[in-house]
């Protein structure tokens, strides 16, 4: 063999495994779908990277990911869903809750896919059991509409003279239908009456609030959805303007300023749903991931916020908050 030829073997052998490892270098990429911005996101997304990161993964390290922000424009939505099973991400993180997880649902039916909701996941036809979801999704429950009854109990405690409450919801979300009814079964129980207000923008908030004033409502209660959460700071505030006692579903908004909050910690929750998306980058399958249920709810109270509202809350009710703001 001439010298010439020897040469150019040993740089072909020393070329090709030095190819070979910059193509296993690529990063896996994984897909985060969500109803919110980036503004909105800014808790959820840190929740869910740092379960990320207690999986072994961080952005940008060893994984990279493809950004999708509905800005809740759900309309727009499923072409973002179908963009990023095109793409073949490794997972696909459903954030923002149920319409987010319909979303995704209906966009593939291979991609792995982890959601948080607050709907029953088998009676919404995303997993066939919680224990062994069968199909592609799996994640994280908090079955909100549950936890309805409990927030109109601890708002009739404080305001026990009020013959009618009102529910705030955002009508493109379609957990809003199964809240209603549940809110509805809990007031008609204290023989109370009870008024429905739709707000999917700011301007439809404040005329919220306008028509609670006329319907002279004496407590409010705030659905669990993303984006009135992403405009807690305007509902909190004209809560306070107009003097009415109000329960939320999430501490976010009692940190705002709200009177007091019932529900599952969200940071956790998305925490989770970080640390399942993990293992699925490991090699779990999603049709072998339980739906892990949330079981542990906060009841936090803002004591400053009652004082603004002259309300003074019963010792009963102090005694059952897992935390008191004062």
């Amino acid at each position: 063999m001439r010298r010439r030829d020897f040469i150019s073997l040993l740089g072909g052998a020393a070329v090709t495994p030095l190819a070979a490892r910059a193509q296993q270098g690529a990063l896996p990429v994984i897909g985060y779908l969500t109803s919110g911005s980036s503004e909105s996101d800014a808790l959820i997304l840190a929740a869910f990277q740092q379960g990320l990161n207690e999986s072994g993964y961080v952005e940008g390290k060893n994984v990279e990911i493809e950004y999708r922000w509905g800005a809740y424009r759900y309309d727009k939505m499923p072409e973002m869903a179908a963009d990023l099973a095109k793409r073949k991400v490794v997972a696909i993180a459903a954030i923002g809750g149920t319409p987010t997880a319909l979303i995704a649902k209906a966009a593939t039916s291979t991609v792995p896919v982890v959601f948080y909701l607050g709907i029953d996941p088998i009676k919404s036809g995303l997993v066939a059991s919680l224990n062994r979801p069968g199909g592609n999704m799996t994640g994280v429950a908090a079955l909100q509409a549950d936890l309805v009854s409990k927030r109109v109990q601890f708002l009739r405690e404080l305001v026990p003279n009020t013959t009618a409450f009102a529910l705030l919801v955002n009508p493109m979300n379609p957990y809003t239908e199964a809240e209603t009814r549940g809110m509805n079964e809990s007031v008609r129980s204290f023989g109370l009456q009870l008024n429905v207000l739709h707000a999917s923008t700011p301007s439809e908030i404040g005329g919220a609030f306008e028509t609670l004033a006329n319907l002279r409502a004496g407590a409010l209660v705030v659905s669990a959805d993303t984006y009135l959460l992403s405009r807690r700071q305007q509902i909190v505030a004209m809560a306070a303007r107009n003097g009415l006692p109000a329960m939320y579903p999430w501490r976010e908004y009692a940190d705002t300023g709200g009177l007091m909050c019932y529900g599952p910690n969200l940071s956790e929750a998305y925490r989770r749903v970080g640390n399942y998306v993990g293992r699925i980058l490991k090699g779990a399958k999603p049709a072998e991931l339980p739906v892990e249920q949330t079981t542990k709810v906060e009841f936090v109270i803002n004591l400053k916020s009652a004082k603004t509202l002259n309300l003074t809350f019963p010792v009963t009710l102090l005694g059952r908050a897992d935390e008191v703001i004062e």
